[in-house]
């Protein structure tokens, strides 16, 4: 994706039709100072006048991210992945927490130097070729376009521990209906909204562990070694049921699709990448660790996949359990709203590159700025989750994931052998190879070893999904006889 058809001083969010020709290091330099200086005044255009308008400050960020993932999301798959490692989820939410911290690390790299509402779509564009960041970014839209039926499924889920007497499809549609009504009004209302219902959620999640901690003592148990001892459990069945939880961690990974509506993005997205990344992985590991102190055998609970409301009600009671149900609605909606926000852009940023069609996924109504139609095609397959189970959808939402996590890796790798051909300075010396090189590449092993590691009809299905994503990519360039064009958003 060359930068060289724009002229010195360019500022940041210029539009401009291009083919994936390298680019110059003089007009590279010249472009990030200008865009540096504009950080955040403009909004990224396309042609034709389609825009994202940049009102989200840090705090909207972060918050954002944190109801992406949901700090309730840590009870979604806490049944599934107790019984693949034979009661060790706190050891691999450590193992995923490994390739999660070094893959953000990459993430908040690239987010410094690339603007754009593409994410890992257009990072690996950038860095790897305009075919590459296709592939990448049709791999990931997967699990950015599944989250959200996988958000309605766990609504229904939980609603059923406290109501069996309703239709699962009442809660799958519902929940649909509600985020995609807000993601229509805009973004900034849709950030104030996450705000309170991340708030909501913490507190709940809080209470949760002062409960679980209280019954841990009420029935004279000890904190010990529960769940971490890496000896007594198998390593393919470790990393078997750690590839499950990805989708965890996914807030951090949704925020960078958020560039072109931040206010200082260069600043701010890397920082909330960092900052999610962490808080989250604490939190986690805190709360599964006393989850399977209290049960070490999930199968004593009762329902594997429902196992989360049961210990809820096992440690409060059942009015506690109301309340913990109360509160994973507010995740629900939020994680929902959030889900659908960054499927929605990452569509648009396709679209609006002419990979998918224009005149439907690169439109932004001018009223809201927010790509609505996207919103709604997002909410459609949402409703689909009434015909699925919570692990079949886990593990192909992860396929994605995993597929991008590698190649942002990869990325910040591809981009320090560009800048030392270039002779840039911030490629040089040891320091920089750890960070642009050895920390990426340990995160890329990483995250092919979850990535092997899921089950074979999620990866079958994957290689489906990539296998149209070649065949769409044929049909744009002519049988790759015509250079893949893209929108030039510059660095």
């Amino acid at each position: 994706m060359s930068d060289s058809s724009l002229p010195p001083g360019a500022a940041e969010g210029t539009a401009t039709r291009t083919a994936s020709n390298p680019s110059s290091a003089a007009h590279r330099g010249t472009a990030r100072d200008a865009a540096t200086a504009a950080d955040g005044d403009r909004a990224e255009e396309a042609p034709g006048g389609a825009q994202l308008r940049r009102s989200l400050k840090l705090r909207h960020i972060v918050f954002l991210g944190l109801a992406f993932m949901a700090p309730l999301a840590v009870f979604d798959t806490f049944g599934l992945v107790s019984e693949a490692t034979d009661g060790h989820v706190p050891l691999a939410y450590l193992a995923v927490l490994v390739a999660v911290g070094l893959t953000a690390l990459s993430y908040a790299r690239m987010a410094r130097r690339i603007t754009s509402a593409g994410s890992v779509y257009t990072y690996a564009g950038k860095s790897l070729g305009a075919p590459v960041g296709f592939l990448v970014g049709w791999s990931a839209t997967l699990d950015y376009v599944l989250l959200p039926m996988l958000n309605a499924l766990l609504a229904a889920i939980y609603m059923g521990a406290v109501l069996p007497g309703v239709p699962a499809w009442v809660w799958v549609l519902s929940t649909v209906v509600v985020c995609t009504a807000l993601n229509l009004v805009g973004v900034r209302l849709a950030a104030k909204v996450n705000v309170a219902l991340v708030v909501i959620q913490a507190g709940v999640a809080i209470a949760f562990l002062v409960f679980a901690v209280r019954a841990i003592s009420t029935h004279g148990q000890s904190f010990g070694s529960t769940g971490w001892d890496p000896a007594s459990v198998p390593l393919p069945a470790l990393l078997s049921g750690a590839s499950l939880l990805a989708l965890s961690f996914l807030g951090f990974d949704a925020v960078s699709t958020l560039s072109e509506e931040a206010e200082h993005p260069r600043r701010d997205i890397p920082r909330a990448i960092l900052l999610i990344v962490a808080a989250a992985g604490v939190f986690f590991l805190a709360i599964t660790y006393a989850m399977q102190t209290l049960f070490p055998d999930v199968s004593a609970v009762g329902s594997i996949v429902g196992a989360s409301p049961e210990i809820a009600k096992y440690i409060g009671g059942a009015a506690f359990q109301a309340v913990f149900v109360g509160g994973y609605l507010t995740a629900v909606l939020g994680c929902g709203l959030t889900q659908q926000m960054s499927a929605a852009r990452l569509l648009f940023a396709m679209g609006r590159d002419g990979m998918l069609p224009r005149a439907v996924f690169g439109r932004v109504d001018p009223r809201t700025g927010v790509p609505a139609l996207n919103v709604l095609i997002v909410g459609l397959i949402a409703a689909s989750a009434v015909f699925l189970d919570l692990g079949s959808a886990a593990s192909l939402i992860n396929f994605g994931a995993y597929v991008a996590f590698a190649a942002v890796n990869l990325a910040v790798i591809g981009f320090w052998v560009r800048d030392r051909r270039a002779g840039q300075a911030e490629a040089r010396g040891p320091v920089a190879a750890v960070l642009q090189l050895v920390l990426p590449a340990l995160g890329f092993v990483v995250n092919a070893a979850l990535w092997v590691s899921l089950d074979t009809p999620a990866k079958v299905v994957g290689v489906i999904w990539a296998l149209l994503g070649v065949g769409i990519l044929t049909l744009r360039t002519g049988g790759f006889r015509r250079p893949v064009q893209t929108l030039n958003l510059e660095e």
